[in-house]
């Protein structure tokens, strides 16, 4: 089936509606009046000067963090009739519903929309020679894809996919669409970086190991820091100026080692060493205007901690070792600024004869059209992908509820958690891979119970508390919502089991997880997650771009939550 320019601006903006009911902008849902109207439900915004906006819905149940979702890409104007079908004048008229000082925000959202269309155009354009090259380069078949190297190509194909919750995820300000083809992960592009050196008394390093990146200037005294070529070109000069380094630091103009882009972007692979990850600045955002693809010298240490931390957990809890895995990340420098830094990332050994699959990407169209599961499902599961699933969920929720149970919730949504299968012993092994540990919430109190004093290291503040409150709301809006539900609903779509089958699944798998903590900590998980009328979601368009910090209040916009109807609750299922 062909797919037009006119279909994806179609999707984009039910998605985008979607989202701004789920996120209450502008009062959408909780200010709105439901209205009957012969072709069905809408919602009735007042606005200004007497009248109102109409807008199309349908209700889901269960639905996906809400239970109201957009049946037509239209807002309605209630006096004459009128009706918007653009990002632009949609988002222009809600603008006009919010406080002054927020329609900034609403214009950039609707900008995110018109980059969005532009990419996903291009993806459309590119799509055949993408998919010729993947084949050529690593064969027909996604499940013998193995090995480091074949892992990027899986995220080639789930970049193309986007983002379960946050629809204009393929804005990249700032970029061309010669510098998306050119360095997004959706192109497999390759590229050079670039060396810049530095004086040594300018960088803090940690575990700084010159083997990978090796000096484009051997007995040069300075380190030389590699550099995205977007970097260097676009924001360098004005970091070096920054920093007081501008006229001693040199931009090498040979180019340096060539690599790839991972699913992250800012994070590179070495096409000479694949299992060598690079992250670094990049002076874009992605899920939203204030995201910054930089790196804060801050985050560097804290994932050094973090990684720390989950060996101690795993110490603690044996049955975990050589089943999750984590890539290395305690080698990085910086010159003190959020665009001079890189981390070298280095993933396990032993991974070439193993399929190194992000969860990001099992949903994603593979060579033949088809999800990515299911070609993995038929190579290790028997062709059931529902086996293949239950299989991840097991692991998935044994490893996060035993963190939980330690006080630790992570960050590691679908981009951070690739799924290992290979052959051990004539039987299918199934396991995890784990990367970014800078971003988890921890009660210290709890941690400290099971495993002693600590956790120390960490830069950021707001990781660590004394509640149990900001580890329950990150372990369900990642966990179970990002790497659980999203799964549910999406081979729903596809047709491979009934929601409700699923939805089941993955309520039984948490139960049991649950089970295997003591009494208090599983009750924390059945109270609040599994029986709970409501579960925290993450409301990313709202502090992502609509509002400022200022505005939102959101410490931390990654973190920043709404509310939404719990479809593993008993009953919900069924309505």
């Amino acid at each position: 089936m062909t797919v037009t320019f006119a279909d994806h601006e179609t999707g984009l903006l039910l998605h985008v509606l979607d989202a701004l009911v789920r996120e209450d902008v502008v009062g959408l849902r909780t200010r709105s009046t439901p209205w009957q109207g012969p072709d069905g439900p809408w919602l009735r915004r007042a606005a200004p000067g007497g009248d109102a906006w109409l807008l199309p819905v349908r209700p889901v149940a269960p639905g996906f963090q809400c239970d109201t979702e957009a049946r037509l890409p239209l807002l309605r104007r209630e006096s004459d009739g009128t009706e918007l079908t653009t990002a632009d004048a949609i988002m222009a008229a809600l603008a006009d519903l919010a406080d002054p000082r927020d329609r900034p925000g609403f214009e950039a959202f609707a900008a995110e929309c018109r980059q969005t269309l532009a990419a996903r155009r291009l993806h459309t354009a590119t799509r055949e020679e993408t998919t010729a090259d993947l084949v050529v380069r690593h064969g027909p078949d996604p499940a013998h894809w193995t090995g480091p190297r074949a892992a990027l190509a899986f995220d080639t194909l789930a970049a193309r996919l986007g983002h379960p919750v946050y629809p204009t995820a393929h804005s990249r300000p700032g970029l061309t669409e010669a510098d998306l083809t050119a360095y997004a992960p959706e192109f497999h592009p390759r590229f050079p970086l670039r060396w810049l050196l530095l004086p040594r008394d300018s960088v803090t390093a940690h575990g700084w190991d010159p083997a990978p990146l090796p000096s484009p200037r051997p007995g040069d005294e300075r380190l030389a820091l590699p550099v995205h070529p977007l970097t260097a070109r676009d924001a360098l000069s004005g970091a070096l100026r920054d920093t007081g380094l501008e006229g001693r630091a040199e931009l090498v103009e040979e180019p340096g080692p060539e690599a790839v882009p991972t699913l992250s972007m800012r994070t590179v692979a070495l096409t000479a060493a694949p299992g060598v990850h690079l992250k670094l600045p990049l002076a874009t955002s992605t899920l939203g205007r204030l995201n910054r693809r930089t790196v804060k010298p801050g985050t560097l240490s804290d994932g050094a901690a973090g990684q720390r931390l989950l060996e101690r957990v795993i110490a603690h809890e044996p049955r975990f070792r050589g089943v999750v895995l984590h890539a290395d990340e305690t080698r990085y420098a910086h010159a003190g600024h959020e665009l001079l830094a890189v981390l070298v990332r280095q993933l396990p050994a032993g991974l070439e004869n193993t399929v190194v699959v992000p969860l990001a990407a099992l949903l994603a169209p593979g060579p033949d059209g088809r999800p990515v599961i299911d070609p993995l499902a038929d190579r290790f599961h028997g062709g059931d992908p529902i086996a293949l699933l239950d299989a991840l969920l097991t692991l998935l929720f044994d490893w996060q509820t035993t963190l939980f149970g330690h006080g630790v919730a992570l960050e590691s949504h679908q981009q951070n958690i690739s799924l290992l299968l290979d052959r051990a012993d004539g039987r299918t092994r199934l396991r995890l891979l784990l990367k970014d540990n800078d971003g988890p919430r921890i009660n210290t109190a709890r941690l400290a119970a099971t495993l002693g004093p600590g956790p120390d290291g960490f830069d950021d503040r707001r990781i660590l508390h004394t509640a149990d409150g900001p580890v329950l709301d990150l372990f369900t809006t990642v966990t179970v919502h990002l790497c659980a539900g999203a799964y549910a609903f999406g081979l729903a779509r596809h047709g491979r089991a009934p929601l409700d089958r699923l939805l089941t699944l993955v309520r039984e798998r948490l139960a049991e997880a649950a089970d295997r903590l003591d009494t208090e900590r599983g009750d924390l998980l059945r109270t609040h997650v599994l029986d709970a009328a409501h579960l925290p979601i993450k409301a990313m368009v709202t502090a992502g771009t609509l509002l400022a910090k200022e505005r939102s209040g959101a410490l931390d916009i990654n973190k920043h939550y709404g509310t939404g109807p719990n479809y593993l609750a008993p009953g919900r299922r069924n309505r």
